[in-house]
């Protein structure tokens, strides 16, 4: 069975699969409608799959469950990863963070249960908690780790000190980060690009996130890489059509897809960032069979404008 956190060039992400985000049960339809979305990522070159316990409340695991039973073979073609951390609200209960370690314990049971597997290949923390300890957190990382139940671990939306206070409690290293970035949410590009500059100040992304990771050997994901359409479907202002028009532009003179342009533009950066991509219909998934599949063919200067017309103002 693979054990690496992802030989892919794009991961498959597993939030759209399992029908409403409600309590109803799944149905024959909501399994057959997951199958044909991961068939479709297997067939362009995607075998990282990306979970979390809370998606569709639980039901995005069962879904894929279900089709690892059904598919002979399947499990040992497929890296599984899954995220823990999040409560979500129920009734007058507010959604929390909890990174208590039973509380991970728990999830992690509960996940393996649902994926019907023996073992998660990589587990994330899906957020911060404030009231983490992370002796605590550690320890039950590695009791997991121990036990067989968990081979690897990493983090999502946490900043390079979050990294680096977990990782000083923890026997075995944090292989990922997944954070949101795109074309449209580029702050983690330009955090390390505007210093000394105004337009500073209203940036938030913690700066050296990127940099610790790449030093760390800890591998960036990109959540929301498609930024929900913004330049290959619907645009809403008039920068985003003109980063459309340039998007289509570049896909027709290579031959390719808008969808990969957009997702080549994170591929292109030199920290490896792997995009994670989350529709649910398999027409869109294998319009990003050429960012799975190819080395990303964007020259520095064709980089930069996408980045330029994205901003809608030239560089300080």
């Amino acid at each position: 069975m693979t054990t690496e956190t992802s030989a892919d060039r794009v991961l498959y992400g597993c939030m759209g699969l399992g029908g409403s985000w409600d309590a109803e049960p799944l149905d024959a339809a909501d399994i057959d409608a997951a199958e044909a979305a991961i068939q479709a990522a297997l067939e362009i070159g995607i075998t990282t799959f990306d979970h979390a316990d809370i998606y569709r409340r639980g039901k995005a695991e069962a879904a894929f469950g279900e089709v690892l039973a059904r598919t002979p073979g399947l499990r040992e073609r497929v890296v599984l990863q899954t995220k823990c951390g999040i409560r979500q609200a129920e009734g007058d209960r507010p959604g929390i963070y909890d990174l208590r370690g039973d509380s991970i314990l728990r999830r992690v049971e509960e996940s393996l249960a649902r994926l019907r597997t023996d073992v998660i290949d990589v587990l994330l923390l899906h957020r911060p908690d404030p009231l983490a300890d992370p002796e605590d957190v550690a320890k039950a990382l590695m009791s997991l780790h121990e036990q067989g139940l968990v081979r690897r671990f990493g983090v999502s939306n946490m900043s390079a000190a979050q990294i680096a206070h977990l990782q000083a409690h923890l026997g075995v290293p944090l292989v990922a980060n997944q954070l949101e970035m795109s074309l449209h949410r580029r702050d983690w590009c330009e955090a390390g690009v505007l210093v000394n500059t105004a337009e500073a100040a209203a940036i938030g992304f913690p700066l050296g996130t990127i940099e610790h990771c790449r030093a760390n050997g800890i591998s960036l994901q990109a959540w929301g890489p498609l930024a929900r359409g913004r330049f290959t479907g619907g645009q809403e202002t008039p920068t985003e059509r003109a980063t459309a028009e340039l998007v289509a532009t570049l896909a027709d003179e290579k031959g390719t897809t808008p969808e990969t342009i957009v997702l080549w533009w994170l591929q292109r950066h030199p920290a490896g960032i792997a995009p994670v991509i989350g529709s649910a219909k398999p027409a869109r998934i294998r319009a990003c069979r050429d960012a799975a599949q190819r080395e990303p063919d964007l020259t520095h200067e064709e980089w930069y404008w996408l980045w330029i017309t994205a901003r809608g103002a030239a560089l300080p």
